[in-house]
This record gives C-alpha cells, sequence and structure tokens, in this order.
C-alpha cells in the first residue's frame, strides 16, 4: 500500500472536482431541491480565518451528504466585497478598491478550493460587480416607490479618522471598531429604510421558521416590542405638548418631572420663554461630543440641566412638573421624552435626589425615601386618585381608558428597533440610485438606466464635511431632470454593505439574468433557503435587514414565499489555544494554510469539525488537529486489512447499523464531534477484530467522505469500489438491528454492586437469576445464604436480598 500524501491526493481531486463540475446544482431538475448557504464573506487580503472554516465546514458536510441521498443540492458562494475595510486599504496603499477587491476574492478562492469546499462556483457572485448591483439598485427603487425609503436630517456619529456615518454597532467607548478615531455626532440628511413598518411581521414570521432558540431570542430582543399607552403632557401656558410613550400608564400619579432630549425641537420653540438658554446649548454642544453609547449605555452618573421658564403639566393630577435635558434620553427612541416616577425607577430616583425633586410611592412595597420599589409587576396601588386600591394590571387598563376618553393619550405598540439609517458618505459602495431635481424633488434613476454605475476614479478619499467623495466629481453628479429634463443633481451618498447581502440568496441560482434579479420559475423551485449558517454576529443587523427585503419583495409579488430562510444555525467561536479570542497582538492566531501545508485539508476539516459543541466556543489544541491526522493515518492502513468478506460480518453487523443511525442523526443537529468520535471509535473495532469486510469499509468511507472527501475517495477509487464516492448514496441502516440482542447488567446484593452480568435483552427474572448465581463474585455473595428479596427491573438492575 502506497503513503497517505495529503497534499498529492488533495491536488488531484480538487482538480478532479473542477473539470468535472462535480458539485454543479442541476438545471430544470425534477428531483427534491436543497439550497444550503451559508454567509458569504469579506474578502480581505489577511484571507480565510478559522472561523469561516468551522462556518463553511459544517454545511459543506449537509450539502455533500444531501447529495449522496438524491437530492439536487445549490451550495453557492459568492463575495460579499462593498464597505470600508478594502477602501480604507485602497487609501493606504494608493491603489484602486477595484484592484483590491479583485486580489482578495483570488487569495479566498485558493483558499476556499484547497480546502476542497463543494461549492457550485459556477453559481459565485460578487456584490460589486455592476451585473449584481444593479438589482440591488432596483430593488431600493421598489422600497422608494412605495414609500420605505426616505431622507431625513438626524444627528448622526461621524468618525473622524474613516471619515464616514457609522451604525451605533459600529464604534465602542467612542471609538471608531475600524481605525480607533473618535466619533462625534454630526447633523446630516441620512436616508433611511422604514423597516419598523414591518416589525410584527418580522416578529410574527419567526413562527413559521426553524431558528435556533438564542438566534430567535436575538431577533426579538433587537426589535423590542412593548405594549403601552402615548401620553400628552400639556406645557404651561402653551398650546404645546410633550408626548412620551411609557408601558407604564398606571405609575402617572408618581411622575414627578419630565425629561427630554438636548436636540428636542421644543426648545428651539420655546427658546424665547426659557430664561437659561446659555445654559441649555452649552449642554447641548456637550452632548454633540458624545457618541450614543456614551449617552445611554454606559453606566454612568446622569447629568443635566432644569428648563427654566417652562413646566409641564402631569394629566391625570394636573400639577405643574419641571423639564430637565439630560443626554441620556435620545430623539431617536420612542418620542425624545420621558416621563420621571423616581418612586419606582432606579435612574429616576438617582436623578431626582439629584436635583432634589419629589419622590411619590404609587405601588406599595419598600421604602421609596431610602431606594426605588421596582418589584412592581404586580402590587396595589397607592397614591393615585381613583386608581387607589387596585391591582397593577388593573389599573394599567383603567388608565389607558382614562386617557382615551380625555383625550390625553391612547393605546399603542412601540418597538426599540429604529429605521435603518441606509447611506455611506464613501466611494466604495453601491451609487443611491436617486436625482435631486430643484423643480421635481427627488427622482429615482429610470429603471432601463440602472445599473448607475460607479465612475472610474483616480481619488476617492473621503472628505471632513461628511459628504461623499463622489459630491467632487461634477462631471458625474450633474445631470439631468428624467422628469422635466431640467438640470438636476445625482445623489451622492452610496449604500451600506448591508445592500448588497440583503437579497444575495435571491440571486445564487440565477445569477446570469440581466432581466431580472431571478426567474420566477427558479424562485419557486429554489426558494426558501433550506438552511442557512453563520456567525451569531449577524441574527441580529443582517437577519433582520435581509428578512425585512424578502418580506416586502414577497408584498410586491416577486418573491413566492414570505421568508426566505426555513432554517437557521450559528457556530461557536474557536478560540486560540490559550483560550482567548484569537487576535494578531495575542500572537494566538491559527492560519488555515499552515494546517493543510503540514497536515493536509482533510485533517483541516475533521479537526475542525471534531473541536467541540458546535454551538459553543472551543479552544485551538495543536495536540488535536495532530490526532486528527493520526485518526486519517489509520483510516488509510484499513486498507491493508480488508477482506473478500460479503457483508459487515456477524461481529460487527450491529455496531455499523449503530455507527450509521448515529453519525447520520449527528451530522442532521450538527453534533459533528460526536458524529466524528463514534467513527473513530468504529475504527478501533475493525482493528481490534483484525478483519474489515469490503461492504463495513464502503460504508465508512461513505459515513467519513462529508467531513474528509479527498483522502476517502482516493481510497474508494485504490479499492475498486465503483465509480466515484461522490456519486455514492448516503448508507442506510437497520432499526431492528441497531437493538442489542444482548445488555450488561449490573447485580446488587443487599444493594451493593458486587458484578456485572450479560443477558439476553428479552431476559425475564428466572433466566437472569440463574445467570446471576453462576457469576463467580455474585456466588460469593450468596452461597451459603438465604435469599429473603429480589428486585428485577428489565434492562436496569437485579438487586438480591440476602441473610
Amino acid at each position: 500500500m502506497s503513503t497517505y500524501e495529503h497534499k498529492k491526493i488533495e491536488e488531484k481531486w480538487q482538480k478532479h472536482w473542477e473539470e468535472n463540475e462535480t458539485f454543479r446544482m442541476e438545471e430544470n431538475s425534477d428531483k427534491e431541491k436543497f439550497y444550503g448557504l451559508v454567509e458569504f464573506p469579506y474578502p480581505s487580503g489577511v484571507g480565510l480565518h478559522v472561523g469561516h472554516v468551522r462556518a463553511y465546514t459544517s454545511l459543506e458536510v449537509i450539502a455533500r451528504k444531501r447529495r449522496m441521498e438524491g437530492f439536487n443540492v445549490l451550495f453557492p458562494i459568492g463575495w460579499d466585497a462593498f464597505g470600508l475595510p478594502t477602501e480604507n486599504y485602497a487609501i493606504q496603499t494608493g491603489r484602486h478598491p477595484r484592484a483590491v477587491t479583485d486580489e482578495n476574492i483570488a487569495v479566498f478562492t485558493n483558499q476556499l478550493k484547497r480546502i476542497g469546499y463543494a461549492f457550485d462556483w459556477d453559481k459565485e457572485i460578487d456584490t460589486t460587480d455592476p451585473k449584481y448591483y444593479k438589482w440591488t439598485q432596483w430593488i431600493f427603487l421598489q422600497l422608494f416607490k412605495h414609500g420605505l425609503a426616505f431622507r431625513d436630517r438626524t444627528y448622526v456619529n461621524f468618525c473622524n479618522g474613516c471619515k464616514v456615518v457609522l451604525a451605533n454597532e459600529d464604534f465602542r467607548d467612542g471609538k471608531c471598531d475600524r481605525c480607533g478615531s473618535e466619533v462625534v455626532q454630526m447633523e446630516k440628511d441620512v436616508w433611511f429604510l422604514k423597516i419598523r413598518n414591518y416589525a410584527e411581521e418580522l416578529l410574527k414570521g419567526l413562527d413559521d421558521v426553524n431558528y435556533l432558540p438564542r438566534i430567535r431570542l436575538e431577533q426579538e430582543n433587537w426589535i423590542g416590542k412593548s405594549v403601552g399607552a402615548e401620553v400628552d403632557f400639556t406645557i404651561a401656558g402653551y398650546d404645546k405638548k410633550l408626548r412620551v410613550f411609557t408601558t407604564r400608564p398606571d405609575t402617572l400619579f408618581g411622575a414627578t418631572f419630565m425629561v427630554i432630549a438636548p436636540e428636542h425641537p421644543l426648545i428651539e420653540d420655546l427658546s424665547e420663554s426659557i430664561t437659561n438658554m446659555a445654559e441649555l446649548i452649552d449642554y447641548q454642544d456637550q452632548a454633540k461630543r458624545k457618541t450614543e453609547f456614551e449617552r445611554v449605555q454606559l453606566a454612568k452618573e446622569k447629568t443635566g440641566v432644569r428648563i427654566l421658564g417652562i413646566q409641564a403639566i402631569n394629566p391625570v393630577t394636573n400639577s405643574e412638573i419641571p423639564i430637565f435635558i439630560a443626554d441620556y434620553v435620545m430623539m431617536g427612541y420612542g418620542t425624545g421624552a420621558i416621563m420621571a416616577v423616581p418612586g419606582h425607577d432606579n435612574r429616576d430616583w438617582d436623578f431626582a435626589k439629584k436635583f432634589d425633586l419629589p419622590i411619590i410611592e404609587v405601588i406599595k412595597g419598600g421604602d421609596v425615601s431610602e431606594a426605588a420599589y421596582t418589584n412592581t409587576d404586580s402590587g396595589k396601588m397607592v397614591n393615585s386618585g381613583f386608581l387607589n386600591g387596585l391591582e397593577v394590571k388593573d389599573a394599567i387598563q383603567k388608565t389607558i381608558d382614562f386617557l382615551e376618553n380625555e383625550k390625553l393619550g391612547k393605546r399603542t405598540i412601540n418597538y426599540k428597533m429604529k429605521d435603518w439609517a441606509f447611506n455611506r458618505q464613501r466611494y466604495w459602495g453601491e451609487p443611491i440610485p436617486i436625482i435631486h431635481c430643484p423643480k421635481c424633488g427627488m427622482v429615482p434613476v429610470p429603471e432601463a438606466e440602472l445599473p448607475l454605475e460607479l465612475p472610474v476614479v483616480e481619488t476617492y478619499t473621503p472628505t471632513d464635511t461628511g459628504k461623499s467623495p463622489l459630491a467632487n466629481i461634477p462631471e458625474w453628479y450633474q445631470t439631468t431632470c428624467p422628469v422635466c429634463g431640467g438640470a438636476a443633481e445625482r445623489e451622492t451618498d452610496t449604500m451600506p454593505q448591508w445592500a448588497g447581502s440583503s437579497w444575495y440568496f435571491l440571486r445564487y441560482f440565477d445569477n446570469k439574468n440581466d432581466e431580472a434579479f431571478a426567474s420566477e420559475e427558479k424562485l419557486k423551485y429554489w426558494m426558501p433557503v433550506d438552511w442557512y449558517n453563520g456567525g451569531m454576529e449577524h441574527v441580529t443587523r443582517h437577519l433582520l435587514y435581509s428578512r425585512f427585503w424578502h418580506q416586502f419583495l414577497f408584498d410586491i409579488g416577486c418573491v413566492p414565499v414570505r421568508e426566505p430562510y426555513a432554517k437557521r444555525t450559528a457556530q461557536g467561536l474557536i478560540l486560540g489555544n490559550d483560550g482567548e479570542k484569537m487576535s494578531k497582538s495575542k500572537g494566538n492566531v491559527v492560519n488555515p494554510n499552515d494546517i493543510i501545508e503540514e497536515f493536509g485539508a482533510d485533517t483541516l476539516r475533521t479537526y475542525i469539525m471534531f473541536i467541540g459543541d458546535y454551538e459553543k466556543s472551543a479552544p485551538w489544541s495543536d495536540n488535536g488537529a495532530k490526532g486528527c491526522r493520526r485518526f486519517l493515518d489509520r483510516v488509510w492502513k484499513l486498507q491493508d486489512m480488508v477482506s473478500a468478506e460479503a457483508g459487515y460480518g456477524k461481529a460487527l453487523e450491529s455496531t455499523i447499523h449503530k455507527t450509521i443511525k448515529k453519525v447520520n442523526d449527528d451530522y442532521e443537529e450538527m453534533k459533528y464531534n460526536t458524529a466524528i468520535a463514534a467513527l473513530m471509535t468504529l475504527v478501533n473495532e475493525f482493528n481490534r477484530e483484525n478483519e474489515l469486510t469490503r461492504d463495513a469499509f464502503k460504508t465508512f468511507l461513505q459515513l467519513l467522505y462529508p467531513v474528509a472527501p479527498h483522502v476517502t475517495s482516493e481510497i474508494w477509487e485504490n479499492m475498486e469500489m465503483g465509480g466515484n464516492l461522490d456519486d455514492a448514496p448516503w448508507p442506510q441502516y437497520d432499526e431492528a438491528k441497531t437493538v442489542d440482542d444482548v445488555i450488561e447488567m449490573a447485580v446488587q446484593i443487599n444493594g451493593k454492586v458486587r458484578g456485572t452480568i450479560t443477558i439476553p435483552v428479552d431476559a425475564d427474572k428466572e433466566a437472569a437469576k440463574a445467570i446471576a448465581l453462576a457469576h463467580e463474585n455474585i456466588l460469593a455473595y450468596t452461597q451459603g445464604k438465604t435469599v429473603v428479596k429480589e428486585i428485577y427491573v428489565p434492562g436496569k438492575i437485579f438487586n438480591i436480598v440476602v441473610k
């Protein structure tokens, strides 16, 4: 037998798969389909990391298994290639983002092929290709035409280093995640998509899909549905109102002050009546220099300024209460104003103590002079007028009835999720296909003129003003209005990186279609995605954004199903060998290329799947990788012991049927580590019996193939098992042969285990007793004694009581 030379074997089979287009999906097939989707990577110059390998190999195992089960499989790959990292690198190196992107894609493609993934490369997509982003722009235009895309002026997070507006999740502690520069607040015209309009549908849709519980919870928390009331507080002496949203209208009698965001328009509206405007303006300036994270999420002492000259009126007590501005209240959350109930809210209590404000108990319990009483899901109302003596749940409903009857408020459902800020002030992104006309307003670029392509430029350095580099190219942005023919200007902001990834799963199976993003026929066949796997970091925004786009496309009749992903799973992180998250600074990064070079792609794949519970984090171990290589070496050596005997052999028949069942079930449940452990155990059994039939080895190779396809395909060919292993069927098991004929049972004497016996699985008490009393150790404890009681639990235990 030849030696196991992984480089030679892997190169051979990767070339075979590519030349034979082994993994190409079948067009116009009558087969049942399986659409397996992995999150397409951002192609950086660094290349793949082991996290990519864990995410992709898991669904690769399922895709290969489905092919063996007779499905028409689509397992595609593409590139999410617009965005800041490439552009920043291009600026630093003086190269064009297009050249950098193409180079990075080549690096990733080479790595993915070296690992041996069963991707259908004919279906490859690239979000930066105009033929692709033509349809990204087309979908945006449909959103615009249906009133779901709009422009508004608001405060945004602006990175002074990247020169771009950032989402709240793109920075921490006031520093940009990308470059570490300071992030400041800037007022700007921003494009938004009305994802809040779909909040309820996004929640309802979770009942129709199979998502991991923790993924569903992340979606629900991000949407943040709450049921309560909107309440109007009149400004004393003015025909103006402050509206708040509260989930606890029952506590209105305890509202002793109000807090509004520093940006609230009321301040400017009543500036002539406010006597401390200079103090407020100074506080507003300080707030602008804080990020939303600093204002809302940091556990810090809350600051604020009382607005002098105006007061609000509590709608249930009719008493005047002071109004403050404080930076922990944001215009983007709710109404930008809150009612403060210091008796039952810790933050409000601290604020009231700091500014010497009244604290009123309205739900019985605790001592509100010492601390806020917050255990208020139930309890009796006190100091609350017409609510006194009611239980909380009844008080909530009665308060809302009162507010509606008196036209002071109304029942309301609120969502924490904000509308999606949908633009970037950078070059490397999809141009937003809108024209600004002084006569006609905002006008869509005619669909026949899509794609609106990025201009080829030499300089694309972002500006300090928050404007896109495209705003410096008059020959590009100056145009004519398609409605009136007059002079007009193109929108110069580009779309965020999220745009291209919000619909990419719809393009794979029809990636060369110039007439539509995909044909109706293919959409009906392939959608929904059967199984989508990726990282937990993308189960909020990306998952919500793409579900939102898809539900919108369903509503306008462009896709046949409402939910895009039937199933969504996620993998845990692979940590460094020190148990810490991998990072260059810690020197604990594992390069997949190094593992492939030394041990082979199959070893990398096997170890990544064997490393631990798939959903949990697991530390890398060099010894673990070496152990998986030794396992594959042992598999290779099995070729020397294969006999000509038919079947599985009597000694191993039950074991093999059990292994088929376990591996089958474990793959489906993403318990890859225990599936591989079962295969390792089976190899031990082959060696212990020192015999291996051809059929037994054939089945073993079929089971291991999805994880380690190169070495198993080579052995299959060496052993002339027939055709290619890629075309072999998935092994079947006989349920009856997975049940043991005999079992081991512990035997107790007076409650203590004194031996173990092997008995037929259907043995009755008398048969078990006969076998037990013939056991040498049991005999030693029972000989010469009287049996007074026998407790026999079939399949469990046999306890003999003697004296």
